[in-house]
């Protein structure tokens, strides 16, 4: 069996404010990230990304490591972060150049073949003397991509894998619908919680501890350990340790936040890290429900959809009765607070209020990174906090 790398392309390189601080292959799209639906597929783990140089020192728990240009295998398949194989795949093992939807979305080598050159990710193109292998599947286009088309992933995900899922319910709670529903080990449901299944499947992952008041709308995924404190989620998929509490509809986030207080968010993106102040709220609709604008000053791109909230990069943090326009982007490591909403677009490491901002030191940065992941029992050992240096010093060289 050949090795699995997955790469990305110029466009996945794109990707703010996520492509800043990981390997897009490490974003949530339906009930997995994209790297684990490509191996649940592939039916073996990914070696390793091909990425940005400054996440050379990409270090995450459970996820594989970056791999420059020495470290390429070349008995392997290289498959792009973008294409997403349906679950139903036939994904085979020979040689072949692979393509998806009509365009090309990896190719897999023979032992004692050549590496594709570091200029070939950017534009992948097919490999000369290879057969040619059509896979079903689908294309990710734009980061917003993963909020609008997230929600549709999510329910089929869960409709290929829960299975008939459970009868009875915990005591005290009650459901609608006749979509299944399953609860992971360990999973703690208190009485009062209401699952509403009837525009989509439900699943608590290990763990999950959901509070009375909750209602629970599917299609919905709460990752291990994830805490569900209150009010009405749907149409959520979440990593593991995502605490959440409100009115929630059409987000994913990648774990590891807290959004543990009242406030609307919606047809939104968090990254890992975030966490929400109370009463942290988003708008997702425009005044005129016209289509949202997304992007920097001078250079703001029609996303064609009408609803969409925020995206959120790593280690965003809000201060309490945040307000956030439609279509706002925050670069990672950003922390926003006062009376004032701040612009919707927000440069990587932006610290204060509103639109009078400056630029969180890089020490502050790295030593706040290292209290919050400690609080979640992780280590942020010297591979990490070297990780997250380059990538400030990525994003505010000058």
């Amino acid at each position: 069996m050949t090795a699995l790398v997955m790469f990305d392309d110029e466009l996945a390189d794109g990707w703010a404010p996520f492509s800043l601080t990981r390997p897009c292959g490490e974003l949530i799209f339906g009930r997995w990230t994209l790297r684990e639906r490509l191996e649940r597929v592939a039916g073996t783990r990914v070696t390793g990304h091909v990425t940005r140089p400054w996440l050379r020192r990409y270090a995450e728990a459970g996820a594989p490591a970056s791999l420059g240009p020495d470290r390429l295998p070349d008995a392997a398949t290289y498959w792009s972060s973008r294409a997403v194989p349906a679950l139903d795949a036939a994904w085979g093992r020979s040689p072949a150049n692979l393509w998806l939807a009509g365009q090309l979305a990896g190719i897999r080598l023979a032992p004692g073949g050549r590496p594709p050159q570091p200029d070939w990710f950017a534009a992948p193109r097919p490999e000369p003397g290879l057969a040619d292998r059509a896979l079903p599947g689908e294309w990710l286009l734009r980061p917003w991509d993963l909020v609008s088309a997230g929600p549709a992933r999510l329910a089929d995900d869960l409709a290929a894998t829960i299975g008939t899922g459970v009868r009875d319910l915990p005591d005290g709670c009650r459901r609608l619908g006749s979509e299944a529903i399953r609860l992971g080990e360990g999973a703690r449901v208190e009485p009062g919680v209401l699952f509403d299944a009837r525009e989509g499947p439900i699943e608590l992952g290990p763990c999950v501890e959901v509070r009375t008041g909750a209602r629970l709308a599917g299609p919905l995924y709460a990752g291990p350990r994830s805490r569900l404190l209150g009010g009405a989620l749907s149409r959520f998929s979440g990593g593991p340790f995502s605490f959440v509490r409100g009115e929630i509809d059409g987000v994913t986030a990648l774990g590891y936040s807290n959004k543990a207080h009242d406030g609307y968010l919606g047809h939104a993106y968090m990254g890992r890290w975030v966490n929400l102040g109370a009463m942290t709220t988003n708008s997702d609709l425009k005044h005129t429900y016209g289509t949202v604008r997304v992007g920097p000053p001078g250079a703001r791109t029609d996303t064609g959809l009408v609803k969409l909230g925020c995206l959120l990069g790593d280690h965003v943090k809000t201060g309490i009765g945040a307000r956030l326009d439609t279509g706002t982007v925050v670069g990672a490591g950003s922390s926003l607070f006062g009376a004032e909403m701040p612009p919707t677009w927000v440069e990587p490491f932006s610290w204060g209020p509103g639109r009078t901002r400056e630029r969180c030191r890089r020490e502050a940065f790295i030593a706040t990174a290292t209290r919050v992941v400690a609080r979640r029992g992780l280590e942020a050992d010297a591979p990490f906090r070297g990780w997250l240096g380059d990538v400030w010093d990525e994003a505010c060289r000058p």
